[in-house]
Formats: structure tokens, sequence, C-alpha cells
């Protein structure tokens, strides 16, 4: 999965994220890359994490998009579907070239 993708599907996840284990067994990654990535997500100021203090369990975290990370997540959803749109194009004009050549 490429860094751009990875990010959009973290971004696109985090409002529904119970846990990092139930991120990574979604988008079929290990617990440690998840990890990873939030921590990265938080410094870069796309998300932010909140500890729930009425939570027996402390180490559990509700991560919330910021107005950075919302801008972001709109930035990559774009790019993603022009290249979305982009192999979309190409397939057709395969499809249309095989066509062509099977009725020649």
């Amino acid at each position: 999965m490429q860094n751009e993708e990875l990010t959009l599907s973290v971004l696109r996840n985090i409002d529904t994220l119970k846990t990092q284990k139930s991120l990574a067994n979604e988008l079929g990654l290990s617990i440690g890359k998840v990890n990873y990535v939030l921590k990265a997500l938080i410094e870069k100021g796309f998300i932010k994490a909140e500890n729930f203090f009425a939570n027996k369990n402390k180490n559990q975290y509700k991560y919330l998009l910021t107005e950075h990370g919302l801008k972001e997540k709109i930035n990559l959803t774009e790019k993603f579907i022009q290249r979305k749109k982009k192999e979309y194009d190409e397939l057709i004009f395969e499809l249309e070239m095989m066509k062509s050549e099977g009725q020649a």
C-alpha cells in the first residue's frame, strides 16, 4: 500500500476507530505499523489523540481528525480519484483496442 493510500485509509477510518488492532485487521497491517502511522499523523497535526479519563483502561485513546487533517483527507481523496479515473480511462482504451483487434 502506498504511503498516500495508507494515510488516506487511516484518515477515512479515524472516526470509527475502536482500537488499533481493529484498524490493523481492517487494513491488513500489523498493529506496530498502525501505531507508527497514527503517531506520524499526530506529529503532522492531522489527528489528535485524547484519553478516555472515565475509562478503566487508561491506555485507550479516541482519535480525532483535526481541521488540517480534514484538508489533507480531501486533498488525498481528490488525488486518489484522479489516479483511479486515469486507470479507468486506460482500461477502457485497452478494452476498445482488444475489441477492434478482435474484429479485424
